[in-house]
């Protein structure tokens, strides 16, 4: 899941390869690439195949000597599949997916200052960069993105008295305590999830992370080191416990069960009063003659109101390997396809944001609405899960599994985030 922000794929859309691996093109700048991507959309209608069966098309008219096969593989899938490309010597040139920093820690790709102009590489948004490299060396490059905003469904709130019964009117908690106050009065009114937690097995780890942040805690601390367990996310989830799931303010489904695509779709049937979310959902409600109000999320009653913790970001990384020999071709394709049109083309379609600098500010085939723009500028300042580090991987998927038990009826935060903790040094031992 884009990282988090894209709908993972249930067809397992794939597009045969011909010829793969055929090209020993080398440096000579001609040949056939393979792209690995993930699939974006959900039905047929809405494949990604049309975005790249137009791109290749394109980019070998203007570059007749190559040519470029793409493979289309489901979310559910791709993380696994390229790696065991990679591993039996099959990797492909490039591939689209949710991580990189363990094929870089194993010295198997390109790095964009072997692929991309220097004007290309600075043109990525910074929090993206950053996230995108290893020490001061960027191997992931950014393609789309997204960040989290506190939703909520502004009739339900207006009819709890939350706010006033007004078209225009808006709705900003300064603290958790005026969510919680909200989460009551809605679940007073009948409300079937005041607020929606999925800390199910899906996608914990995204909302684990916002209330951590908001927290002025982590999953990492200011020197990029794990922290998982820190006093500030133990305060954190005992307060989700305490405050908001004993209370029944989260719904009849336990946390550790609700998965985020169930929480999406209870908030489109208007069974939601708030939760976090990000771009598309908005637009699907819309669509739904649902009004939503997006705002960023509270910061804890402990910290000052001045404070403005970041966002969650989340990125899927296009990378590029070595083992084909083909840095010549990759690099070409690659500045063809990073060009703002096709970026925000992308980007549009699903309802994601572009990766760059000069694409966020002239949006040119989907291009960003008022709403995409918020959500914009909240990633301009956000976090980002810490995938960089070759475990995360590994921790991300301990999180997503298991952090929904910390917040159960009788659940012990601190052992739980102790327990993944000692997990994340035991996965650092092995790399």
């Amino acid at each position: 899941m884009f990282g988090a922000a894209a709908t993972a794929a249930v067809f397992g859309l794939l597009i045969p390869l011909s010829g793969c691996g055929s090209s020993a093109a080398g440096s000579s700048g001609s040949g056939t690439l393979r792209l690995v991507a993930a699939e974006y959309g959900d039905n047929a209608g809405n494949s990604s195949k049309a975005f790249w069966d137009q791109v290749t098309k394109d980019f070998t008219a203007a570059n007749p000597d190559i040519k470029v096969e793409v493979q289309l593989l489901p979310w559910a899938d791709i993380d696994r599949e390229v790696s065991r490309m990679v591993k039996a010597g099959k990797a492909p040139d490039m591939a689209l997916m949710g991580s990189y920093s363990d094929f870089a820690a194993q010295g198997k790709l390109y790095s964009a200052d072997e692929l991309l102009s220097i004007t290309a590489e600075s043109n990525f948004l910074q929090p993206l960069a950053e996230a995108g490299s290893v020490g001061n060396t960027l191997y992931g490059l950014p393609f789309v993105a997204s960040s989290r905003l506190l939703f909520y469904n502004q009739k339900l709130l207006a009819d709890a008295g939350v706010i006033p019964k007004d078209p225009t009117a808006t709705w900003q908690p300064k603290n958790w305590s005026d969510l919680k106050a909200a989460a009551k009065a809605l679940k007073d009114k009948g409300v079937k999830y005041p607020y929606a937690l999925p800390l199910g097995p899906e996608e914990a780890h995204a909302e684990t992370l916002i209330w951590e942040l908001s927290n002025g805690g982590g999953y990492a601390d200011s020197s990029g080191n794990y922290a998982l367990a820190s006093d500030a996310n133990i305060y954190t989830l005992r307060w989700l416990r305490d405050q908001l799931v004993a209370p029944g303010l989260t719904g009849p489904t336990p946390p550790s069960q609700f998965n985020r695509a169930d929480a999406f779709a209870a908030f489109l049937r208007g069974e939601v009063g708030m939760l976090n979310g990000y771009p598309s959902l908005s637009h699907e409600a819309r669509a739904k003659g649902i009004t939503v109000g997006a705002v960023a999320m509270p910061v804890s009653d402990s910290l000052g109101a001045g404070e403005t913790p970041p966002t969650v970001g989340v990125a899927d990384w296009m990378i590029a390997f070595k083992q084909n020999d083909h840095r010549v071709e990759i690099g070409k394709f690659l500045d063809f396809v990073y060009a703002d049109k096709y970026l925000s083309d992308f980007a549009g379609r699903y309802h994601l944001l572009p990766s760059t600098v000069s694409a966020s500010r002239t949006p040119s085939g989907g291009g960003l609405d008022r709403t995409d723009e918020q959500f914009l500028t909240a990633l301009r300042g956000a976090q980002l899960y810490p995938v960089n580090d070759p475990t995360w991987v590994t921790v991300s998927d301990t999180i997503k599994r298991g952090i929904g038990r910390a917040v159960e009826p009788g659940g012990d935060p601190k052992a739980v985030l102790e327990g993944m903790a000692a997990k994340a040094a035991e996965a650092g031992k092995k790399h």
